[in-house]
């Protein structure tokens, strides 16, 4: 039988994946055309980041590329899901501290990156997560 939870945990793993995901495959290329490529996400990343020295820049791309990866890898498999999302949630939140600080709210907004975080943070509340290896390995 599929229940709420399990529908809204599926649900949530594969908008944050995908979300995560589709940056990183924009940010090398993988998108073709329509990628906005690591040059311009440096200077996203320096945007965002303008509190941080210029040269902390490329540092905080690297590893903010890695871990989206990570976790969106993770969240699409359903692999340690709870600390996982969390930790999506974490990094999201702030992205948008930080963003906020650099551009205001209005953009914080207009980007959803709070509703991101705060699907991140309910999935990491969920019971259970159906459709996941996590099930898998539990049962």
């Amino acid at each position: 039988m599929i229940t709420n939870t399990a529908f809204t945990s599926l649900l949530l793993r594969l908008a944050l994946a995908g979300g995560f995901l589709s940056a990183v495959a924009s940010r090398t290329g993988l998108w073709g055309k329509q990628s906005s490529g690591w040059h311009a996400f440096l200077h996203y990343t320096a945007q965002v980041n303008s509190f941080m020295p210029m040269a902390a820049i490329p540092t905080i791309a690297i590893i903010t590329t890695i871990l989206e990866t990570l976790l969106g890898c993770l969240l699409l498999l359903g692999y340690k899901t709870n600390i996982t999302a969390l930790v999506a949630g974490i990094l999201t939140l702030l992205f948008a501290l930080a963003m906020a600080y650099s551009s205001g709210w209005k953009e914080v907004l207009d980007y959803s990156v709070l509703a991101f975080s705060a699907g991140a943070f309910l999935l990491s509340s969920l019971p259970t997560y159906r459709w996941s290896l996590d099930y898998l390995l539990q049962h």
